[in-house]
């Protein structure tokens, strides 16, 4: 982001987003966020395309689906059986789209753990509930006030009568013992700097038994929707610890394949040693897992077994057992949820759009799969890099941006499956519901008057209503600066994206740009 109109500048939109991190008023965040979601939206450096929803294939033997807030947030827990088994078995959309290997399972690292997993074995003090609400978790209420540093200090009442699944009671020893593991040493810098949780937490204590206290070095927004992320602050039984967690920097939490992380001269060398067990609060507990290598040393989980919870603090599922099963290739997939094998597909790149459409729209098939979806979780965007020509020109970015139909290309490429948006962010996220104008929405006349450069292109341009959206795109070629090649290749640009990775970002280098000029 670069090249912005005058007065505007990428500098001052980046100031913007620093100062509201810091804001904790609700009014005034509000304001804060509308002000800087119209002032980039202004520049014309994003196009957003169309919404991503969860898809989750399930057979009519079940019932009470709801679909989860966050993209790996599968609730299976609430699944109830009408028939058959109590046992669900699912082939869950993972990081690479199918399912290979659930990882480690530690709550508190990253890959080859999957969201999913980790989500159904350990929680943490909140959740992320709809429209960005924070909900009680291993937590059922808290006060935040300022504290002497010009940060914020969380005192969170724990929920009682909570055990994890070896038995070990959830309370303020519990939690502090994790943070001692998480932000030891380097760790909160190095491993978890990436958000503000690891950046801006300080300090921790217990006040009593079950009330646990957080400080932060500064005010950070959305410290608690951070703490609502499936990882890394979740909690593991205190007996999963080596040598009972006693030493965070000789026997960290952390998985082995970290080693040491190096500390400064303030702070010593941390020693990853992993964890024993897989014990968490959470609606499923670990139970066993096939595992295979294959001859390039690549590791497999053929299949994956959790048991219920049955003090599950949250209502004990309705089922005894949850069956993750590996598959080879899509077509697999589909055919086991076809042929009743499989009760659940949940999540994206596990079957493509098309067999999802063929599923849902086949009347034969609806007595026995139905078909949901959830709300946008996050939209894609194309993104136009204003630093280089010649996109630093606001009016060739919105040429692009008008000569492109969104809601055909969702209808031809997606099947229809996910739906055409206007914002950058979903507008279920908080402070993210707005309006903004003028809508980046497909107007070929209006890309065309913005190309034209005389009044024969004007002209040529007014012929051209009502013509077909390729005729269009095809007689834009030579109009004006020559803008309308542009529009053409970035329109080829986006349906090749949208077939290949479906996340569309247009980055220009030296020979693109040559092309272009």
């Amino acid at each position: 982001m670069a090249n912005f109109e005058e007065p505007a500048s990428r500098e001052e939109l980046l100031m913007k987003v620093k100062r509201v991190m810091k804001e904790d008023d609700p009014v005034a965040l509000s304001s804060k966020w509308s002000e800087i979601h119209n002032y980039y939206h202004a520049q014309a450096v994003m196009l957003p395309l169309y919404g991503k929803r969860i898809p989750t294939l399930l057979n009519t033997r079940l019932t009470n689906y709801q679909a989860g807030f966050q993209q790996f947030d599968y609730p299976v827990h609430k699944l109830v059986p009408l028939s058959g088994s109590s046992t669900i078995t699912i082939s869950p959309g993972s990081r690479t789209g199918l399912f290979k290997t659930v990882g480690h399972l530690d709550a508190h690292t990253y890959g080859p753990n999957e969201f999913f997993s980790s989500n159904w074995v350990y929680e943490g003090l909140v959740t992320y509930g709809q429209g960005g609400q924070i909900l009680p978790s291993l937590a059922t209420s808290w006060t935040i006030e300022e504290n002497n540093m010009g940060g914020d200090a969380f005192t969170f009442t724990l929920r009682e009568d909570v055990r994890f699944h070896d038995g070990t009671p959830w309370d303020c020893a519990a939690a502090k013992m994790n943070f001692d593991h998480l932000f030891a040493g380097e760790l909160g810098s190095t491993k978890h700097g990436w958000y503000g949780v690891g950046e801006y937490t300080d300090n921790w204590y217990c006040n009593g038994d079950m009330e646990f206290v957080i400080n932060t070095s500064q005010k950070h927004g959305p410290y608690l929707q951070e703490l609502a992320l499936i990882r890394p602050a979740r909690f593991i039984s205190p007996a999963a610890f080596v040598d009972g967690g006693a030493d965070p920097i000789k026997a960290n939490s952390c998985q082995l394949a970290w080693g040491v992380i190096d500390g400064t001269e303030v702070s010593e060398d941390v020693v990853c040693a992993g964890i024993t067990g897989i014990y968490g609060t959470g609606p499923f507990a670990f139970e066993s897992k096939d595992t295979v290598i294959d001859g390039a040393g690549d590791t497999f989980d053929n299949e994956v077994v959790f048991s219920v919870n049955e003090d599950y603090w949250g209502g004990v599922p309705s089922f005894e057992r949850l069956v993750i099963k590996r598959y080879e290739t899509s077509e697999d997939v589909q055919t086991a949820l076809l042929n009743g094998e499989l009760d659940v597909v949940w999540g994206s790149g596990v079957l493509s759009d098309t067999a999802i459409f063929d599923i849902e729209n086949d009347v034969k098939l609806q007595k026995d799969i139905r078909v949901f979806h959830s709300d946008d979780i996050q939209n894609v965007i194309l993104l136009l890099n204003s630093g280089l020509p010649p996109l630093d020109d606001i009016n060739v970015r919105k040429t692009i941006i008008h000569s492109i139909n969104k809601s055909a290309f969702v209808k031809k490429e997606l099947k229809g499956l996910q739906s055409v948006v206007d914002n950058v962010f979903p507008r279920e996220a908080p402070y993210c519901d707005l309006d903004l104008t003028p809508r980046w929405d497909y107007d070929f006349e209006k890309a065309i008057l913005l190309s034209c450069s005389d009044s024969k292109a004007l002209s040529t341009g007014q012929q051209i209503r009502g013509s077909s959206v390729e005729n269009n795109e095809a007689l834009a070629l030579g109009l004006g600066l020559g803008l309308g090649f542009l529009v053409l290749f970035m329109a080829v640009i986006t349906i090749v994206f949208y077939k290949r990775v479906k996340i569309l970002e247009v980055k220009l280098d030296k020979k693109a740009n040559a092309e272009f000029s």
